[in-house]
């Protein structure tokens, strides 16, 4: 007696997000940011929702003492100024072109729409959600327990977009020290110090105006 053949299960496909905002059509709007330019301000309505399409974001808060921090860096994939979903009225923060790059905009209306009528949109933003919480718990976690050597470490990785298929070596655009300084939370000459000890070690090196992060700087994270 022959044994009973199942049929092979179709691998499921990868959902794209970019699939399904390209058929909305309403409250929708796709717009192209220079370098250094604000795609919103700390304070402005929070009426919206935006997805990465090209490029690199910022986002930084200043405190009423004047005192700006940057809390998160995003990439291509990522979504930002989610909080508008969760009833915030005010952009808690200020989101920045890091590069040229491109957005799309929903408002918070079509957003809530999409997520009720897409559920596999819907299950890939609550993952996103769920990755960009651990990610918060990390930083934390990076900026109380780790040296600033470490958390300078893992930021380059981290704009390198270590570990994603296909960008193993890449080049990271243009940083200045200062703000490498203000994400670490430590001094510009700490900042250069561990700039040149990273590039000796050939960690790091510079491809024109760019910076080349090296698999090997995991070993400064990993390291005790």
């Amino acid at each position: 007696m022959q044994p009973s053949m199942k049929p092979k299960e179709r691998a499921r496909p990868l959902f794209d997000p970019k699939l399904v905002l390209s058929k909305v059509r309403a409250g929708k709007a796709t717009a192209a940011y220079r370098k250094g330019q604000a795609v919103y301000s700390q304070g402005d309505p929070a009426d919206s929702i935006f997805h990465i399409q090209k490029g690199k974001v910022k986002l930084t808060v200043v405190s009423s003492k004047g005192k700006e921090a940057v809390i998160a860096l995003l990439a291509a994939g990522d979504f930002f100024g989610e909080g508008c979903l969760a009833g915030q009225v005010k952009r808690m923060s200020t989101a920045t072109a890091m590069t040229d790059c491109v957005t799309v905009r929903l408002d918070k209306p079509e957003m809530i729409r999409v997520l009720r009528d897409e559920p596999g949109f819907s299950e890939l933003f609550l993952s996103y959600l769920l990755s960009r919480n651990i990610r918060i718990e990390e930083d934390l976690v990076d900026q109380l327990f780790n040296s600033s050597e470490k958390r300078l470490a893992r930021v380059l990785l981290l704009l390198a977009n270590f570990g994603k298929p296909g960008k193993a070596e890449p080049v990271v655009a243009k940083i200045s020290q200062e703000m490498l300084a203000e994400i670490v939370g430590t001094t510009r000459a700490r900042v250069n110090f561990f700039m040149n000890k990273f590039r000796k070690l050939g960690f790091i090196d510079y491809d024109g105006g760019g910076l080349r992060v090296h698999s090997l700087l995991l070993h400064v994270v990993l390291h005790d």
